[in-house]
């Protein structure tokens, strides 16, 4: 049978994940329920990771996390299990990348601390809800997203600079924009900055450093939200022998939903 286009339910989605039927971007896929980032580091390293994260919580909003060696996330979702439920995964080694691997059943160890982390694909239902259009879910591909020039707070070995992902939209738009993500704080919040680019280090909106590029139409500006890919960076600084992460754009869906992550 041909799987769908868009999977309505984070069960179902996570077990075609498994089976190795379903290998793309998760955006708009179980609308209303909430994705995650993946950051999984050894546990001499996850104290150290859990303090960045709290000194940065725009970009590291941790919404779920793991007793070592265990996969699951009850809090999430029954039955998740971090090794086999997100689509593609990034693996450091000595902080550089060393590729991408499908599923994590031959590099778990029982020392490995899963952190789960706030996505703004979280807010984009309710986006589409207000009106406002979310373009690389019209056009079927990874949001785009961008190294900044602004700086971490540091948390012992971690630092680095943060990720953005950004979204075309009208001046009208963003304003619209800004109230609906502002409800959102465990998934990024409201936006870091609009317009020039130049002025958080993006030279050209074209290159992004991870995703796909979107279309400006005349009279958009660009809109940047913080990024759970940030801890990518991070990991690059704190260089631990081994660390994964989900591939950007491709995440975790989880069976709670948007609405528990609200704050208003």
């Amino acid at each position: 049978m041909t799987a769908p286009s868009i999977w309505p339910i984070p069960a179902d989605l996570r077990r075609a994940i498994r089976r190795q039927d379903f290998h793309s971007h998760t955006a708009g896929q179980a609308p209303g329920h909430a994705q995650g980032n993946l950051a999984i580091l050894p546990r001499d390293y996850a104290d150290e990771f859990l303090r960045f994260c709290r000194l940065n919580p725009k970009s590291c909003p941790v919404i779920g996390m793991t007793e070592p060696g265990d996969p699951s996330v009850p809090e999430l979702g029954a039955g998740i299990d971090l090794r086999h439920d997100v689509p593609a995964y990034c693996v450091f080694r000595d902080g550089e990348f060393s590729g991408e691997v499908a599923d994590l059943g031959e590099l778990w160890r029982d020392d490995l601390v899963g952190f789960v982390i706030g996505c703004s694909l979280s807010f984009e239902a309710a986006l589409i809800d207000a009106l406002v259009p979310v373009r690389h879910i019209e056009n079927d591909h990874p949001v785009p997203m961008y190294n900044t020039s602004i700086r971490n707070t540091p948390a012992g070995r971690f630092g680095g600079n943060m990720v953005v992902s950004m979204r075309p939209m009208t001046p009208a738009q963003a304003i619209r924009a800004i109230q609906v993500t502002s409800r959102f704080p465990a998934v990024h919040g409201a936006p870091v900055h609009l317009g020039d680019p130049a002025r958080i280090g993006i030279a050209d909106l074209s290159r992004p450093d991870y995703g796909q590029p979107a279309d400006m139409r005349e009279g958009e500006i660009p809109v940047f939200w913080a990024c759970g890919v940030t801890p990518q960076q991070a990991i690059r600084s704190a260089r631990p022998p081994l660390a994964i992460t989900h591939k950007p754009g491709y995440m975790l869906v989880a069976d709670i939903r948007n609405s528990q992550l609200a704050a208003l």
